[in-house]
């Protein structure tokens, strides 16, 4: 059995319809009215121990409803899980000593306190050792380049320091799973490299199981070579990044910096033209026409200064998945 088994679960929101309006929230009061809404739809997948995995979709698309299940905070309404042979849910203390969680817009430091004492206080949660303790924080302030902000109150920091720590402190019991839910969400170029530096790291020298949820498509780009997407609760692609882009990457842009002024060219296999500052912006199906023979039109219709070739971006390619889905 795999490390991570997610077998056919499905959860299901009872919700209270609510209407605008005095009159109406009244009548609330005397006969409410429900919605329900089915967050996830019979979702299987398995994990192998040691991965990485990019688990992406839209906002409602059932992300956090699986992250939580994984978790143990909810109970899916029908279906299993088995994480490291145990039930989330049923086995609670046991199973919270195995995991880290690390929500970007949510916090697990005091505010009003330094990092290093919340530090303290999770060494007694989790019943660490003390010698035990201070070698894991040496390490992880080290690797994450915290050692000058952990005895300053949280609140004073910065987003990307924060969530240098919020990472350090999940991580401080040696769990052997972490779920990062939008680990870089608003930090800069410079933070967000030290988090994706830090996550390869230890995934390959203590073969943590990292499971990653974010908007960030270069988040996945850097860190996961399977990626699960889910759309209306549903699995839609359960992959390699590889694969992927292999199925939908047939998209080319080719960038022209020319002085001649061109008309609206017509060649099969050409999506659109754009006009830019110094010349023009081309999108072309390579299933159509390969570049080399594009290149070779061009050249036939205008003075080529400089050339500039780009793939489709990830986002793009998520898109078109989820408008084939759809």
């Amino acid at each position: 059995m795999s490390f991570i088994n997610v077998a056919h679960i499905s959860k299901t929101f009872k919700v209270s319809k609510k209407k605008s309006g005095l009159k109406e929230t009244l009548k609330s009061f005397l006969k409410r009215e429900y919605l329900y809404i089915d967050a996830i739809k019979d979702i299987s997948f398995e994990i192998e121990e040691g991965s990485i995995l990019g688990y992406i979709g839209k906002n409602g698309a059932g992300k956090s409803t699986t992250i939580k299940i994984l978790s143990g905070i909810l109970i899916p309404d029908k279906g299993n899980v088995t994480i490291d042979g145990l039930t989330p849910w049923k086995s609670r203390k046991e199973f919270v000593s195995k995991i880290g969680v690390v929500f970007g817009a949510r916090s697990q430091l005091w505010w009003d306190i330094p990092a290093e004492d919340t530090f303290d206080l999770l060494k007694d949660i989790y019943s660490i050792d003390d010698e035990k303790f201070q070698e894991r924080k040496k390490y992880l302030v080290q690797l994450l380049n915290i050692e000058d902000i952990i005895q300053v109150p949280v609140r004073q920091l910065s987003l990307g320091q924060r969530m240098r720590c919020e990472i350090a402190a999940s991580l401080l019991h040696e769990p052997k799973i972490l779920f990062l839910d939008e680990p870089t969400i608003g930090l800069d170029a410079l933070s967000k490299q030290i988090v994706r530096d830090f996550i390869k790291k230890i995934n390959k020298e203590q073969k943590v199981t990292v499971i990653l949820t974010t908007h960030d498509m270069s988040d996945i780009e850097a860190l996961a070579k399977r990626i699960i997407m889910i759309g209306e609760g549903r699995v839609i692609y359960d992959g390699t990044l590889k694969n992927l882009k292999s199925k939908f990457d047939h998209n080319k842009y080719v960038t022209l910096t020319t002085n001649t002024k061109l008309s609206k060219l017509k060649k099969k296999g050409l999506i659109s033209q754009e006009k830019i500052q110094e010349g023009y912006r081309f999108k072309i199906d390579s299933t159509k026409i390969n570049v080399s023979d594009f290149l070779s039109y061009l050249s036939s219709k205008a003075d080529i200064k400089d050339l500039e070739i780009d793939n489709e971006t990830l986002d793009n390619i998520i898109i078109n998945l989820y408008e084939q889905y759809n």
